[in-house]
């Protein structure tokens, strides 16, 4: 069987399939990482730079004191499924900065209502 190759279709002796232009892009599941008990002198580049052994970090977000500009002791950070979940594997647990981190998928917290 011959197949002729064609961006969204393809073709053969047989038939012509016509795929959705979507089909050929990546589709990439991005997950939200909760990171707890990071020490106040953390910045958001020390996390990036943590996580990007990982795989690809696309979005970070360490929550700050609104005064003192210094690290709450959390954040987030936004990477593809399979990277997020070896970032957990490899970071839960373990020793930054003298704390011990905490890193998991982030679930919506239980009894809080929009404003």
């Amino acid at each position: 069987m011959n197949t002729i190759p064609h961006p969204n279709r393809v073709v053969s002796e047989d038939c012509i399939l016509i795929l959705p232009s979507s089909f050929h892009q990546r589709v990439t599941e991005l997950k939200k990482l909760f990171i707890g008990n990071l020490p106040t002198s953390t910045t958001e580049k020390d996390l990036e730079d943590l996580f990007s052994e990982f795989g690809t970090v696309r979005s970070s977000n360490l929550v700050t004191d609104v005064f003192s500009g210094q690290c709450k002791g959390f954040g987030f950070i936004e990477m593809e499924g399979h990277e997020a979940r070896a970032a957990i594997a490899g970071l839960d647990g373990k020793d930054f900065n003298g704390n011990s981190l905490r890193v998991n998928f982030e679930s919506p917290k239980a009894g809080r209502r929009g404003r």
